[in-house]
């Protein structure tokens, strides 16, 4: 198979536990039990999925996530037992992926986990999403459309990493702010409608078309 699972857990137990899990089902696992070890060793290396605790001696998985958000689009699910709104909220702003809180079963994470490397993999190898015609280099930032490369505004590359990660799922505009702007952005909900109509001309011809929800937001669809 040959992915590989970085996890930042301080509980050395849970942590182990899930490693084994892994491990077992033939992924390559690396533990860090603090922040700035997780930092270290997930920036500049090759991770299909990053599994990062909230609560880290040292520094936090909400700063953690931000530090590699700058730096790689691997996936990251936050494991944790805060349950507030609040905190939710602040993981998917700093750019988590999913939430999975604790306790949890182990088949069902392998299972979520499973699904979103699949979906990042696409049919090409680990750093690459690939969607139709449209391609993203997830470690260089760099897009192809129809085999062009098309430069887009951060802004931009951010949604679109979001459209191509789940296909075919509705993301309202509320939930696009918070993903793409942060939790604590004051500006209006136009924004994004003014984003989503620059992403759709530089998609122009692809095979991956955004659809306006009415009354909901936007969803990707990608033609075969």
């Amino acid at each position: 198979m040959g992915f590989r699972l970085l996890i930042a857990e301080d509980d050395r137990l849970l942590a182990e536990a899930v490693s084994d899990y892994f491990t077992a089902k033939g992924w390559k696992v690396k533990i860090v039990y603090n922040g700035e070890d997780a930092v270290e060793k997930a920036v500049g290396r090759s991770w299909d999925m990053i599994l990062l605790d909230v609560m880290l001696p040292g520094r936090d998985g909400f700063s953690v996530c931000r530090k590699l958000r700058e730096q790689t689009g691997t996936p990251v699910f936050f494991i944790t037992a805060r349950v507030m709104e609040e905190d939710e909220l602040n993981g998917y702003a700093a750019g988590a992926d999913n939430y999975i809180t604790k306790p949890f079963s182990l088949p069902v994470l392998y299972a979520k986990v499973m699904a979103m490397t699949e979906r990042v993999r696409g049919t090409a190898d680990a750093d690459l999403i690939v969607r139709g015609n449209v391609t993203v280099n997830i470690c260089t930032r760099r897009v192809s459309v129809r085999g062009t490369d098309c430069s887009l505004a951060p802004k931009e590359y951010e949604m679109l990493l979001l459209f191509l990660k789940d296909p075919n799922r509705t993301f309202t505009r509320e939930q696009l702010l918070v993903r793409v702007w942060g939790y604590d952005f004051e500006g209006n909900e136009r924004v994004v409608d003014n984003h989503i109509k620059k992403l759709r001309k530089a998609l122009e011809g692809s095979a991956c078309r955004i659809h306006t929800v009415r009354n909901t937001g936007y969803r990707m669809e990608v033609s075969v």
